[in-house]
Protein backbone atom coordinates (compact mmCIF):
# COMPACT_ATOMS: atom_id res chain seq x y z
CA UNK A 1 0.00 0.00 0.00
CA UNK A 2 2.83 2.48 0.99
CA UNK A 3 4.36 1.23 -2.44
CA UNK A 4 1.77 2.55 -4.11
CA UNK A 5 0.98 5.77 -2.59
CA UNK A 6 4.19 6.82 -3.15
CA UNK A 7 3.94 5.37 -6.94
CA UNK A 8 0.63 7.70 -7.45
CA UNK A 9 2.44 10.63 -5.57
CA UNK A 10 5.18 10.52 -8.22
CA UNK A 11 2.87 9.77 -11.12
CA UNK A 12 1.09 12.79 -10.44
CA UNK A 13 4.40 15.00 -10.00
CA UNK A 14 4.85 13.62 -13.23
CA UNK A 15 1.91 14.62 -14.41
CA UNK A 16 1.79 18.21 -12.65
CA UNK A 17 5.58 18.42 -14.70
CA UNK A 18 4.06 17.27 -17.89
CA UNK A 19 1.32 19.83 -17.68
CA UNK A 20 3.30 22.96 -17.07
CA UNK A 21 5.82 21.46 -19.56
CA UNK A 22 2.71 21.84 -21.91
CA UNK A 23 1.24 25.21 -20.62
CA UNK A 24 4.85 26.86 -20.96
CA UNK A 25 5.10 25.07 -24.25
CA UNK A 26 1.89 26.65 -25.17
CA UNK A 27 3.11 30.02 -23.83
CA UNK A 28 5.92 29.43 -26.23
CA UNK A 29 3.44 29.06 -29.33
CA UNK A 30 0.96 31.46 -28.78
CA UNK A 31 4.20 34.01 -28.35
CA UNK A 32 5.32 32.86 -32.06
CA UNK A 33 1.98 32.49 -33.57
CA UNK A 34 2.29 36.33 -32.55
CA UNK A 35 5.19 36.88 -33.79
CA UNK A 36 3.92 35.18 -37.09
CA UNK A 37 0.84 37.71 -37.55
CA UNK A 38 3.16 40.58 -36.72
CA UNK A 39 5.62 39.47 -39.43
CA UNK A 40 2.99 38.82 -41.55
CA UNK A 41 0.96 42.36 -40.39
CA UNK A 42 3.86 44.05 -41.44
CA UNK A 43 4.54 42.75 -45.21
CA UNK A 44 0.82 43.62 -45.69
CA UNK A 45 1.16 47.31 -44.19
CA UNK A 46 4.67 47.77 -46.10
CA UNK A 47 3.39 46.10 -48.87
CA UNK A 48 -0.02 48.43 -49.30
CA UNK A 49 2.22 51.49 -48.09
CA UNK A 50 4.56 50.90 -50.56
CA UNK A 51 1.63 50.89 -53.22
CA UNK A 52 0.04 53.77 -52.13
CA UNK A 53 3.95 55.43 -52.28
CA UNK A 54 4.81 54.36 -56.07
CA UNK A 55 0.55 55.19 -57.69
CA UNK A 56 1.16 58.92 -56.00
CA UNK A 57 4.84 59.13 -57.54
CA UNK A 58 3.83 57.61 -60.81
CA UNK A 59 0.27 59.64 -60.94
CA UNK A 60 2.76 62.75 -60.30
CA UNK A 61 5.15 61.74 -62.68
CA UNK A 62 2.65 61.71 -65.41
CA UNK A 63 1.22 65.28 -64.41
CA UNK A 64 4.46 66.57 -64.30
CA UNK A 65 5.53 64.97 -67.70
CA UNK A 66 2.14 66.40 -69.07
CA UNK A 67 2.53 69.22 -68.01
CA UNK A 68 6.13 69.61 -69.79
CA UNK A 69 4.73 68.02 -72.68
CA UNK A 70 2.15 70.66 -73.14
CA UNK A 71 4.63 73.82 -72.26
CA UNK A 72 7.20 72.36 -74.72
CA UNK A 73 4.15 72.17 -77.66
CA UNK A 74 2.56 75.34 -76.34
CA UNK A 75 6.21 77.00 -77.29
CA UNK A 76 6.30 75.22 -80.44
CA UNK A 77 2.88 76.64 -81.91
CA UNK A 78 4.41 80.00 -80.53
CA UNK A 79 7.23 79.67 -82.81
CA UNK A 80 5.60 78.38 -85.91
CA UNK A 81 3.40 81.57 -85.00
CA UNK A 82 5.51 84.07 -85.14
CA UNK A 83 7.80 83.06 -88.03
CA UNK A 84 4.43 82.57 -90.18
CA UNK A 85 3.26 86.13 -89.10
CA UNK A 86 7.06 87.52 -89.92
CA UNK A 87 7.06 85.78 -93.13
CA UNK A 88 3.45 86.66 -94.57
CA UNK A 89 4.29 90.04 -93.51
CA UNK A 90 6.20 91.45 -96.33
CA UNK A 91 4.03 89.36 -99.01
CA UNK A 92 1.08 90.92 -97.88
CA UNK A 93 2.66 94.93 -98.47
CA UNK A 94 3.59 93.46 -102.02
CA UNK A 95 -0.25 91.80 -102.78
CA UNK A 96 -1.53 95.06 -101.82
CA UNK A 97 1.29 96.90 -104.16
CA UNK A 98 0.68 94.79 -107.12
CA UNK A 99 -3.48 95.08 -105.91
CA UNK A 100 -3.34 99.28 -106.68
CA UNK A 101 -0.97 98.71 -109.39
CA UNK A 102 -3.81 96.75 -110.94
CA UNK A 103 -6.38 99.24 -110.07
CA UNK A 104 -4.45 102.11 -111.84
CA UNK A 105 -4.11 99.97 -114.94
CA UNK A 106 -7.47 99.70 -115.12
CA UNK A 107 -8.32 103.30 -114.52
CA UNK A 108 -5.71 104.04 -117.20
CA UNK A 109 -6.79 101.50 -119.64
CA UNK A 110 -10.44 103.21 -119.90
CA UNK A 111 -8.96 106.29 -120.19
CA UNK A 112 -7.19 105.22 -123.17
CA UNK A 113 -9.77 103.37 -124.67
CA UNK A 114 -11.98 106.71 -124.42
CA UNK A 115 -9.32 108.52 -125.54
CA UNK A 116 -9.15 106.49 -129.24
CA UNK A 117 -12.74 106.31 -129.05
CA UNK A 118 -14.02 109.96 -128.73
CA UNK A 119 -14.91 112.61 -130.74
CA UNK A 120 -12.81 113.81 -133.59
CA UNK A 121 -12.54 117.40 -132.08
CA UNK A 122 -11.58 116.36 -128.30
CA UNK A 123 -9.71 113.27 -129.27
CA UNK A 124 -6.29 115.44 -129.40
CA UNK A 125 -6.38 116.57 -126.05
CA UNK A 126 -7.89 113.32 -124.81
CA UNK A 127 -4.63 111.51 -126.36
CA UNK A 128 -2.29 113.75 -125.59
CA UNK A 129 -3.34 114.12 -121.67
CA UNK A 130 -3.90 109.85 -121.75
CA UNK A 131 0.20 109.80 -123.11
CA UNK A 132 1.36 112.09 -120.49
CA UNK A 133 -0.31 109.85 -117.69
CA UNK A 134 1.18 106.80 -119.07
CA UNK A 135 4.67 108.30 -119.20
CA UNK A 136 4.20 109.27 -115.32
CA UNK A 137 2.76 106.04 -114.29
CA UNK A 138 6.07 104.20 -115.68
CA UNK A 139 4.48 101.40 -116.67
CA UNK A 140 7.72 99.23 -117.20
CA UNK A 141 8.14 99.39 -113.40
CA UNK A 142 6.72 95.79 -111.84
CA UNK A 143 7.40 95.25 -108.15
CA UNK A 144 9.56 92.22 -107.29
CA UNK A 145 7.80 88.80 -106.32
CA UNK A 146 9.92 86.00 -104.32
CA UNK A 147 9.98 82.87 -105.72
CA UNK A 148 9.22 79.70 -103.71
CA UNK A 149 12.32 79.21 -102.85
CA UNK A 150 13.38 81.98 -101.30
CA UNK A 151 10.30 81.85 -99.14
CA UNK A 152 9.81 80.05 -95.76
CA UNK A 153 8.48 76.43 -95.61
CA UNK A 154 7.75 75.69 -92.49
CA UNK A 155 7.41 71.88 -90.90
CA UNK A 156 8.67 70.61 -87.60
CA UNK A 157 11.90 68.19 -87.10
CA UNK A 158 10.83 65.52 -84.10
CA UNK A 159 13.40 63.29 -83.23
CA UNK A 160 11.93 59.52 -82.23
CA UNK A 161 14.90 58.63 -80.23
CA UNK A 162 13.19 60.92 -77.27
CA UNK A 163 10.69 57.74 -76.70
CA UNK A 164 13.39 55.50 -76.68
CA UNK A 165 15.54 57.45 -74.02
CA UNK A 166 12.29 57.93 -71.96
CA UNK A 167 11.26 54.39 -72.54
CA UNK A 168 14.86 53.60 -71.48
CA UNK A 169 14.89 56.05 -68.35
CA UNK A 170 11.26 54.93 -67.04
CA UNK A 171 12.14 50.93 -67.41
CA UNK A 172 15.46 51.62 -64.70
CA UNK A 173 13.56 54.68 -62.71
CA UNK A 174 12.76 53.32 -58.96
CA UNK A 175 13.26 49.90 -57.32
CA UNK A 176 11.05 47.72 -54.84
CA UNK A 177 13.28 46.64 -52.21
CA UNK A 178 12.19 43.93 -49.62
CA UNK A 179 14.28 45.05 -46.75
CA UNK A 180 16.04 48.22 -46.18
CA UNK A 181 19.71 48.65 -45.90
CA UNK A 182 20.46 49.48 -42.21
CA UNK A 183 18.23 48.70 -39.41
CA UNK A 184 17.97 50.03 -35.80
CA UNK A 185 19.92 48.09 -33.49
CA UNK A 186 19.56 48.82 -29.84
CA UNK A 187 18.34 51.23 -27.90
CA UNK A 188 19.97 52.03 -24.50
CA UNK A 189 18.02 53.93 -21.83
CA UNK A 190 19.59 57.77 -20.68
CA UNK A 191 18.18 60.10 -18.20
CA UNK A 192 15.91 62.20 -20.06
CA UNK A 193 16.99 60.73 -23.69
CA UNK A 194 17.77 57.37 -25.48
CA UNK A 195 20.88 56.39 -27.31
CA UNK A 196 20.21 54.74 -30.28
CA UNK A 197 22.34 52.60 -32.33
CA UNK A 198 21.94 51.08 -35.55
CA UNK A 199 23.53 48.77 -38.21
CA UNK A 200 24.11 48.25 -41.92
CA UNK A 201 22.60 44.63 -43.35
CA UNK A 202 23.16 45.17 -46.81
CA UNK A 203 26.50 43.89 -47.20
CA UNK A 204 26.33 45.26 -50.55
CA UNK A 205 25.65 48.60 -49.82
CA UNK A 206 28.36 51.02 -48.94
CA UNK A 207 26.93 53.64 -46.94
CA UNK A 208 28.12 57.32 -47.11
CA UNK A 209 25.71 59.10 -44.24
CA UNK A 210 23.05 58.13 -41.81
CA UNK A 211 19.49 59.92 -41.00
CA UNK A 212 17.76 58.89 -37.84
CA UNK A 213 14.18 60.77 -37.30
CA UNK A 214 12.08 60.04 -34.41
CA UNK A 215 8.43 61.25 -33.27
CA UNK A 216 6.15 60.94 -30.09
CA UNK A 217 4.09 58.15 -29.96
CA UNK A 218 2.87 57.47 -33.68
CA UNK A 219 0.29 60.15 -34.86
CA UNK A 220 2.52 62.56 -34.70
CA UNK A 221 5.22 63.76 -37.87
CA UNK A 222 8.69 62.31 -38.20
CA UNK A 223 11.17 64.94 -37.44
CA UNK A 224 15.16 64.48 -37.87
CA UNK A 225 17.42 63.73 -35.24
CA UNK A 226 20.47 63.02 -36.71
CA UNK A 227 22.23 63.39 -40.26
CA UNK A 228 25.82 61.84 -40.53
CA UNK A 229 28.12 58.88 -40.40
CA UNK A 230 27.93 57.80 -36.85
CA UNK A 231 26.31 54.53 -36.24
CA UNK A 232 24.61 56.36 -32.58
CA UNK A 233 23.45 59.01 -31.38
CA UNK A 234 22.02 60.31 -28.40
CA UNK A 235 18.46 61.54 -28.76
CA UNK A 236 17.76 64.04 -25.34
CA UNK A 237 15.23 65.63 -24.44
CA UNK A 238 12.78 62.77 -23.65
CA UNK A 239 10.32 62.49 -21.79
CA UNK A 240 10.42 59.26 -19.40
CA UNK A 241 8.09 56.41 -19.59
CA UNK A 242 6.82 57.84 -23.39
CA UNK A 243 6.97 55.62 -26.06
CA UNK A 244 8.84 56.92 -29.21
CA UNK A 245 9.01 56.04 -32.48
CA UNK A 246 12.45 55.90 -34.47
CA UNK A 247 13.22 55.37 -37.84
CA UNK A 248 17.11 55.39 -39.35
CA UNK A 249 18.16 55.57 -43.36
CA UNK A 250 20.71 55.67 -45.25
CA UNK A 251 22.36 57.34 -48.09
CA UNK A 252 25.02 55.49 -50.36
CA UNK A 253 28.42 56.35 -51.46
CA UNK A 254 27.97 59.38 -54.37
CA UNK A 255 24.38 58.90 -54.38
CA UNK A 256 21.93 61.85 -53.32
CA UNK A 257 18.85 59.88 -52.47
CA UNK A 258 17.91 58.07 -49.39
CA UNK A 259 17.53 54.12 -49.01
CA UNK A 260 14.36 53.31 -47.44
CA UNK A 261 13.53 53.81 -44.06
CA UNK A 262 14.26 50.52 -41.49
CA UNK A 263 11.14 49.21 -39.49
CA UNK A 264 9.80 51.57 -37.00
CA UNK A 265 10.76 50.67 -33.47
CA UNK A 266 9.55 52.15 -30.22
CA UNK A 267 11.90 52.75 -27.18
CA UNK A 268 11.57 55.00 -24.06
CA UNK A 269 13.32 55.66 -20.95
CA UNK A 270 12.34 55.27 -17.46
CA UNK A 271 14.91 57.62 -16.23
CA UNK A 272 14.19 61.15 -15.17
CA UNK A 273 16.59 63.61 -16.97
CA UNK A 274 19.21 65.11 -15.23
CA UNK A 275 18.40 69.00 -14.12
CA UNK A 276 20.90 71.79 -12.70
CA UNK A 277 19.43 73.38 -9.88
CA UNK A 278 17.04 76.25 -10.40
CA UNK A 279 17.99 80.04 -8.98
CA UNK A 280 21.63 79.62 -7.82
CA UNK A 281 22.88 83.65 -8.65
CA UNK A 282 25.76 82.70 -10.63
CA UNK A 283 24.52 80.39 -13.48
CA UNK A 284 21.76 80.92 -15.91
CA UNK A 285 19.81 77.67 -16.79
CA UNK A 286 18.15 76.23 -20.32
CA UNK A 287 14.37 76.01 -20.67
CA UNK A 288 14.94 71.79 -19.74
CA UNK A 289 17.37 72.91 -16.76
CA UNK A 290 20.05 70.56 -18.31
CA UNK A 291 22.52 73.55 -19.89
CA UNK A 292 24.06 75.38 -17.17
CA UNK A 293 25.90 78.93 -18.12
CA UNK A 294 28.13 80.87 -15.95
CA UNK A 295 26.96 84.33 -16.27
CA UNK A 296 28.67 87.29 -15.50
CA UNK A 297 27.51 87.48 -11.87
CA UNK A 298 30.51 88.27 -8.97
CA UNK A 299 28.79 85.38 -7.03
CA UNK A 300 30.56 82.23 -6.84
CA UNK A 301 29.71 78.61 -5.84
CA UNK A 302 29.11 75.36 -7.23
CA UNK A 303 25.55 74.30 -8.85
CA UNK A 304 24.57 71.11 -7.91
CA UNK A 305 22.13 69.15 -9.55
CA UNK A 306 18.68 69.41 -8.70
CA UNK A 307 18.24 65.51 -7.07
CA UNK A 308 20.61 62.80 -6.76
CA UNK A 309 19.85 61.10 -10.08
CA UNK A 310 23.10 59.63 -10.77
CA UNK A 311 23.24 56.04 -10.54
CA UNK A 312 26.03 53.63 -10.31
CA UNK A 313 26.45 51.41 -13.60
CA UNK A 314 25.14 54.82 -15.79
CA UNK A 315 26.94 57.29 -17.84
CA UNK A 316 27.10 60.95 -16.58
CA UNK A 317 28.24 63.20 -19.17
CA UNK A 318 29.10 66.49 -19.36
CA UNK A 319 29.56 68.61 -22.49
CA UNK A 320 31.02 72.09 -22.91
CA UNK A 321 28.81 74.26 -25.78
CA UNK A 322 30.58 77.29 -26.97
CA UNK A 323 29.33 80.32 -25.63
CA UNK A 324 27.86 81.57 -28.94
CA UNK A 325 27.48 80.54 -32.43
CA UNK A 326 30.46 82.55 -33.63
CA UNK A 327 32.58 82.37 -30.11
CA UNK A 328 34.31 79.26 -30.08
CA UNK A 329 36.20 80.09 -27.43
CA UNK A 330 34.83 79.62 -22.96
CA UNK A 331 35.52 81.05 -20.23
CA UNK A 332 39.17 81.80 -18.48
CA UNK A 333 39.67 78.86 -16.90
CA UNK A 334 40.69 79.27 -13.10
CA UNK A 335 42.39 76.10 -10.76
CA UNK A 336 39.22 76.02 -8.44
CA UNK A 337 36.76 75.04 -11.55
CA UNK A 338 35.37 71.77 -11.68
CA UNK A 339 32.56 69.65 -12.71
CA UNK A 340 32.23 66.15 -11.14
CA UNK A 341 29.82 63.98 -8.72
CA UNK A 342 29.17 64.11 -4.62
CA UNK A 343 27.67 62.35 -1.99
CA UNK A 344 25.79 65.62 -0.96
CA UNK A 345 25.17 68.87 -1.50
CA UNK A 346 27.49 70.92 0.36
CA UNK A 347 27.14 75.15 0.43
CA UNK A 348 29.58 77.17 1.40
CA UNK A 349 32.14 75.53 -0.72
CA UNK A 350 33.11 77.54 -4.45
CA UNK A 351 34.60 73.95 -6.05
CA UNK A 352 33.53 70.57 -5.95
CA UNK A 353 37.83 69.46 -5.04
CA UNK A 354 36.79 68.80 -1.63
CA UNK A 355 35.69 65.76 0.46
CA UNK A 356 33.23 63.12 -0.53
CA UNK A 357 33.38 64.07 -4.19
CA UNK A 358 35.25 63.80 -7.50
CA UNK A 359 36.04 65.90 -10.14
CA UNK A 360 38.14 67.06 -12.67
CA UNK A 361 39.21 70.63 -13.18
CA UNK A 362 39.05 72.49 -16.40
CA UNK A 363 43.42 72.14 -17.00
CA UNK A 364 42.79 68.43 -16.75
CA UNK A 365 43.51 67.49 -12.89
CA UNK A 366 41.74 65.07 -11.37
CA UNK A 367 40.60 65.04 -7.68
CA UNK A 368 39.02 62.69 -5.25
CA UNK A 369 38.18 63.94 -1.59
CA UNK A 370 39.96 66.99 -2.53
CA UNK A 371 43.28 65.76 -3.26
CA UNK A 372 44.77 66.00 -6.69
CA UNK A 373 46.10 62.64 -8.43
CA UNK A 374 49.38 62.31 -10.09
CA UNK A 375 47.31 61.09 -13.21
CA UNK A 376 46.02 64.19 -15.17
CA UNK A 377 43.92 64.27 -18.30
CA UNK A 378 43.67 66.83 -21.58
CA UNK A 379 42.36 70.00 -20.85
CA UNK A 380 38.60 71.02 -21.02
CA UNK A 381 37.87 73.15 -24.05
CA UNK A 382 35.35 74.08 -26.12
CA UNK A 383 33.33 71.26 -27.54
CA UNK A 384 34.74 68.83 -24.60
CA UNK A 385 32.86 66.06 -23.68
CA UNK A 386 33.80 64.73 -19.76
CA UNK A 387 32.10 61.53 -18.87
CA UNK A 388 31.77 59.72 -15.58
CA UNK A 389 31.52 55.92 -15.10
CA UNK A 390 30.91 54.06 -11.91
CA UNK A 391 30.63 50.92 -10.35
CA UNK A 392 30.15 49.53 -6.69
CA UNK A 393 33.12 47.21 -5.09
CA UNK A 394 31.84 46.91 -1.52
CA UNK A 395 34.25 46.55 0.95
CA UNK A 396 32.57 45.58 4.45
CA UNK A 397 29.33 45.60 5.44
CA UNK A 398 26.45 47.92 4.34
CA UNK A 399 23.49 48.82 5.91
CA UNK A 400 21.20 51.84 7.35
CA UNK A 401 23.91 52.92 9.53
CA UNK A 402 26.83 53.13 6.35
CA UNK A 403 29.59 50.95 6.40
CA UNK A 404 32.88 50.59 4.16
CA UNK A 405 31.85 51.43 0.49
CA UNK A 406 34.22 51.58 -2.30
CA UNK A 407 33.36 52.74 -6.06
CA UNK A 408 35.28 52.08 -9.00
CA UNK A 409 35.34 55.27 -10.72
CA UNK A 410 36.19 56.39 -14.61
CA UNK A 411 36.72 59.70 -15.96
CA UNK A 412 37.27 60.06 -19.73
CA UNK A 413 38.20 63.45 -21.54
CA UNK A 414 39.39 63.59 -25.11
CA UNK A 415 40.03 59.71 -25.76
CA UNK A 416 41.68 59.92 -22.41
CA UNK A 417 40.60 58.56 -19.09
CA UNK A 418 42.19 57.32 -15.62
CA UNK A 419 40.55 54.76 -13.26
CA UNK A 420 40.70 54.29 -9.91
CA UNK A 421 38.82 53.77 -6.52
CA UNK A 422 36.81 55.83 -4.42
CA UNK A 423 36.70 54.89 -1.21
CA UNK A 424 33.01 56.30 0.86
CA UNK A 425 32.00 55.68 5.07
CA UNK A 426 28.50 55.46 3.35
CA UNK A 427 26.45 53.22 0.80
CA UNK A 428 25.45 55.47 -2.06
CA UNK A 429 22.77 54.34 -4.17
CA UNK A 430 22.47 57.43 -6.03
CA UNK A 431 24.99 60.75 -6.11
CA UNK A 432 24.53 64.38 -7.27
CA UNK A 433 26.52 65.92 -9.63
CA UNK A 434 27.72 69.75 -9.80
CA UNK A 435 30.12 72.31 -11.46
CA UNK A 436 31.94 75.59 -10.08
CA UNK A 437 33.31 78.04 -12.35
CA UNK A 438 35.03 81.27 -11.37
CA UNK A 439 34.42 83.33 -14.68
CA UNK A 440 31.82 83.48 -17.19
CA UNK A 441 31.56 82.50 -20.62
CA UNK A 442 31.51 78.41 -19.45
CA UNK A 443 28.61 76.23 -20.80
CA UNK A 444 27.99 72.88 -19.57
CA UNK A 445 25.27 70.19 -21.11
CA UNK A 446 24.47 67.20 -18.68
CA UNK A 447 22.70 64.03 -20.10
Amino acid sequence: AAGGAEARLLLLQEARESIEAARSYRRELQQRLRGLRQARDQIKESATLTRDVLEQHFSDLKGTLKKLLDERLLSLLQEVDVIEQESIKPLDECQKLIEHGVSTADDLLREGESAVDGDVGQQNEKLCNFTKKALHIQLDSLPEVPSLVDVPCLSAQLDDCLLTILKNQIFRHGTVASRPPVQLEEFVEKPGGILVRWCKVDDDFSPQDYRLQFRKGTASPFEDAYVGSDTEFMVLHIDPHVDYQFRVCARGDGRQEWSPWSVPQLGRTTLVPHEWTAGLEGYSLSSRRNIALRNDSQSCGVLYSKAPTYFCGQTLTFRQVPFGELIETVGQPDRRDSLGVCVEQQNGYDSLQRDKAVCISTNGAVFVNGKEMTNQLPAVTSGSTVTFDMEVVQLGPCSNEGGNFKLRVTISSNNREVVFDWVLDQCCGSLYFGCSFSYPGWKVLVF
